[in-house]
């Protein structure tokens, strides 16, 4: 008969502490008592084990029986997986008897717990044991790791996330304390940059085992050094790890397990998938992934292994994965296949975003280019022309990535100086990026080129935005002649040109501008009038909410502050809607300016810190607003007469830690009496 050993268990002490996972543990403890089966699913490296083991230490009072850790990475013979947990409970080896009719026998009476760990190669094996254990065994509870579900009726899965990760600096996350603590262990009293922690645990995903992989480089690398080095992380994370198993002592080997256990198909698609950047959806995957080769897509397999994280319907890879499946990619030698792929698939929906931005499906493009941002900068990484960069001018110049869309653009127009109508309008991109960035300087230059490009080209629209762009460059710099006229010639130039285009209405707001600078406040409110109708009639949102923002201006200086509000509250609106952080942050100029003149000093100030930081974070100084809102000086010193400067530094530093929407929040607030 089954003899047991004394002991009543064998979880391993713990060699280091634990961070963070508080939660994780309650909630896995409360599956625990309520489910026969529990399945910790997750990445290589995410903590699956260690959440295993220190939830068997705190459940160790609660099973008479105690608690029995199998670790099951070295048994490669599904056949024996009975046998391996027979060996951990001391039983002993019966010839004549089906082992799981011995466990199934020996554990029918007992309160105990059994930890799985590592089933991922062995998961048919061990759902066909547990099927036929756990139904004879009402106190005898399962707690499994694997990159999958087991698959058996019952079974609660708890995916395990990587630790949280800081999106700026390094205060307050679960994965900064970790690689903090680990790294003061091996180097007592190095002074660490808190901005460089957060950067590297960004570039780890928040991976504990690759955290503390990293954190034993900097024996021998500075922070910036290893920083440096991760674009090769599978070479610089190797061994040190505290762990009880050899399997994670590399990052190369904990993810390379996961790859030994998908099939072929499996191993090709995670390979092609690592092109991806970001988030994808299955139309994306089989646009750039699907061949002859690969037929159909084993998505969701690769989410049952925890290769892919799903939302919905969108997947992405952490980039620990992504980097073992690009290795793959490029040994199999067709990473530049892929790559090209990736990219022209980009470049496709990117034309046409291009062509539908001036129309109603404007909201919907904007959504898109916050979405893909990352696999857009990735194409444009493998992309040496100027059709992507130029197609996606409306994500530099109308949804706040300027200082991207500028970098990329020179360097296409350093690297081919031939003329062409693509260089054209690379040009009058350029010249736009750089205005709405505040460098009249360099749009003025960039104009002039585009326009001396374009009527050589007879491009009437490209020459119109060109000129567009020298008018408003002119009103910035306080030139009204050469603005009205140049803003004049560029609405001659549009209504000439064969096709529609938004450079149209976008020159209608600087004419009115122009004309309000002038003091033709009434002309520049009928040009207004004129822009609105039209942007509405083609069911366009930025160029209209430009035009607000003019008229919030136009009645603000009429001595209307009621009507300013209205108007600035609009433009902010469909600022936000559009995720339009620069002109977000010029419509609550406004509002500052409009409070202001309503008396209202504190709230004044405190929309004008909110500005201040909101132009900060996108690395600019607010001279991008010129001529889109009333100075920020002249606001400023009209809030700290109302309510001194004493109360105006507090309410500005209120607004200056003002989270987006308590902003756009406080920007509604224009009733009751001003804030103390």
């Amino acid at each position: 008969m089954a003899e047991t050993r004394t002991r009543r268990g064998n979880v391993p002490a713990e060699t280091s502490s634990l961070i963070g996972r508080r939660r994780e543990l309650d909630e896995i403890a409360v599956l625990v008592g309520g489910s026969p089966l529990v399945t910790l699913t997750g990445v290589a490296g995410v903590g699956k084990t260690r959440l295993a083991l220190r939830t068997a230490a705190r459940l160790r009072g609660s099973f008479a029986d105690g608690v029995w850790v199998v670790e099951l990475s070295a048994e490669q013979n599904g056949d024996l997986v009975g046998h391996a947990v027979a060996a951990v409970l001391g039983l002993r080896e019966q010839a004549v008897r089906p082992q799981d009719e011995v466990l199934a026998e020996y554990l029918a009476d007992k309160h105990l717990m059994l930890v799985l760990d590592t089933c991922d190669h062995l998961v048919d094996a061990c759902a066909v044991l547990l099927r036929r254990v756990l139904p004879g065994a009402p106190h005898v509870r399962v707690l499994a790791t694997s990159r999958e579900p087991l698959g058996l009726p019952g079974e609660r899965c708890f995916p395990i996330e990587p630790l949280a990760v800081p999106e700026s600096g390094a205060a307050g996350t679960d994965a900064v304390r970790l690689f903090t603590e680990r790294v003061h262990a091996l180097v007592p009293g190095l002074v660490l940059d808190p901005e460089e922690v957060g950067h590297v645990c960004r570039l780890l995903d928040g991976i504990p085992l690759a955290i503390e992989l990293a954190a034993r480089r900097l024996r021998a690398l500075s922070l910036q050094q290893l920083a440096e080095r991760l674009d090769d992380r599978f070479a610089l994370l190797v061994g040190g790890s505290r762990t009880p198993f050899r399997r994670h002592q590399t990052m190369r080997t904990a993810v390379g397990w996961s790859h030994e256990l998908c099939t072929p198909a499996e191993r090709l698609l995670w390979a092609r998938l690592s092109v991806f950047a970001g988030w994808f959806d299955a139309a994306d995957a089989r646009a750039v992934c699907a061949d002859a080769g690969l037929t159909r897509l084993p998505l969701a397999r690769l989410v049952n292994r925890s290769i892919l994280i799903a939302d919905g319907s969108r997947y992405r890879m952490l980039a620990t994965v992504r980097d073992y499946g690009r290795q793959w990619l490029r040994w199999l030698g067709e990473e530049e296949t892929f790559l090209r792929r990736h990219r022209d698939h980009y470049l496709v929906q990117a034309r046409r975003a291009d062509a539908e931005w001036y129309g109603p499906g404007q909201a919907r493009w904007a959504d898109w280019v916050h979405r893909e941002l990352p696999n857009l900068m990735a194409a444009l990484d493998h992309d040496d022309g100027f059709e992507l960069v130029t197609a996606l001018w409306f994500a530099w110049c109308c949804l706040g990535q300027v200082r991207r869309g500028r970098r990329y653009l020179e360097r296409a127009l350093d690297r081919h100086t031939r003329p062409s109508p693509a260089r054209t309008k690379a040009l009058w991109v350029s010249a736009w990026t750089a205005l709405t960035a505040g460098d009249t300087a360099a749009a003025r230059r960039r104009s002039g080129q585009a326009y001396a490009a374009a009527t050589a080209d007879g491009d009437l629209a490209a020459a119109g935005c060109a000129r567009q762009c020298a008018a408003a460059a002119a009103l910035a710099e306080g030139d009204l002649d050469e603005a009205v006229r140049l803003a004049a010639e560029a609405a001659e130039l549009f209504a000439q040109a064969v096709h529609i285009h938004i450079g149209l209405p976008v020159a209608e707001v600087t004419m009115a501008r122009v004309l309000d600078a002038r003091g033709e406040a009434g002309t520049a409110v009928e040009v207004l009038t004129r822009q609105w109708a039209r942007c509405a009639e083609h069911g366009e949102l930025w160029a209209r909410s430009h035009g607000d923002q003019a008229r919030s201006v136009v009645e603000l200086g009429r001595g209307d502050a009621d009507a300013a509000e209205v108007y600035a509250r609009a433009a902010l609106d469909l600022k936000c809607r559009l995720g339009d952080p620069i002109g977000s942050a010029a419509a609550i100029d406004q509002l500052a300016a409009a409070a202001a003149a309503r008396g209202e000093g504190w709230r004044a100030a405190c929309l004008l810190g909110a500005a201040h930081r909101m132009w900060t974070s996108l690395g600019l100084s607010g001279d991008g607003s010129r001529g889109l809102a009333v100075p920020r000086e002249r606001t400023e010193n009209t809030a700290r007469a109302l309510i001194g400067d004493a109360r105006y530094e507090i309410a500005f530093a209120e607004g200056l830690v003002m989270e987006p929407d308590a902003v756009v929040s406080r920007s509604r607030d224009t009733g009751g009496s001003d804030h103390p």
